[in-house]
């Protein structure tokens, strides 16, 4: 699921950090994915998670609710991202490159594992971290 996320990733523009995201159904059919667009779209929310729920949503047929479904993406998801995750009900978050500096998926917050929250989806990051932080890498070195 992170390689699909991975081949998500290649669709971001020159300008755009390379994340991807695929949402999957609860029988591993892939419902949608997107890459980061928040500078080809001008959208500080247009994360590659926001983008690949929302198309999810469009298409899974129970409105808003992505239960059973997984999330998978090349990066830790940041606030916003995991919060949204959440609220959508998604069961299982699959992840890759850790994101020290804004990852609220354990590193700087835990927004999924939260108790205080009525859902909380199973986790697992660091699945293919390496392949995942070397899209990240070669980005950040271009771009200095």
């Amino acid at each position: 699921m992170v390689r699909a996320a991975i081949d998500a990733a290649a669709a971001a523009g020159e300008r755009d950090v390379p994340v991807g995201a695929v949402v999957f159904d609860s029988a591993g059919r892939e419902l949608a994915r997107a890459a980061n667009a928040r500078e080809a779209l001008g959208d500080p929310t247009a994360h590659a998670e926001i983008l690949a729920l929302r198309r999810a949503a469009a298409v899974h047929g129970d409105g808003w609710r992505l239960e059973g479904a997984t999330l998978a993406v090349t990066l830790e998801p940041c606030t916003m991202c995991a919060g949204a995750l959440v609220l959508a009900r998604v069961g299982r978050l699959v992840f890759g490159a850790w994101e020290p500096k804004t990852g609220a998926v354990g590193s700087l917050w835990d927004v999924v594992r939260d108790r205080r929250l009525n859902h909380r989806p199973e986790v697992r990051g660091g699945v293919l971290a390496d392949e995942c932080a070397a899209l990240l890498d070669q980005f950040f070195r271009t771009q200095r």
